[in-house]
């Protein structure tokens, strides 16, 4: 190779090629406004501390039991509502991008 350029990583090749398949497909990259950077990031940070408020909670729930059928239920409750949240939290910044 005669090219002064440095080899490329297989990520850079790898997003190279998404970005021409997108550019074929007619996909448009907007980038996202400083309004839309400061919601997704307001989002984040609520989110963050509802479940930063679950887990002391769900803490809390454990040392205040022994029974192990009783603990896996709290865990399983525990684990169904982090994924409510993240999944709330991941819906409404996909409404802000959209």
């Amino acid at each position: 190779m005669t090219d002064d350029r440095p080899m490329k990583s297989a990520y850079e090749l790898a997003m190279e090629r998404l970005r021409k398949r997108d550019e074929e497909a007619g996909v448009v990259q907007t980038p996202l406004t400083d309004a839309q950077k400061a919601a997704i990031a307001e989002l984040r940070t609520v989110y963050q501390a509802k479940l930063a408020e679950l887990e002391i909670l769900q803490q809390g729930k454990l040392r205040a039991t022994g029974d192990p059928v009783e603990r896996q239920a709290l865990e399983d409750d525990y684990r169904r509502e982090r994924e409510r949240l993240a999944s709330e939290r991941d819906a409404k910044i996909a409404a802000v991008t959209s």
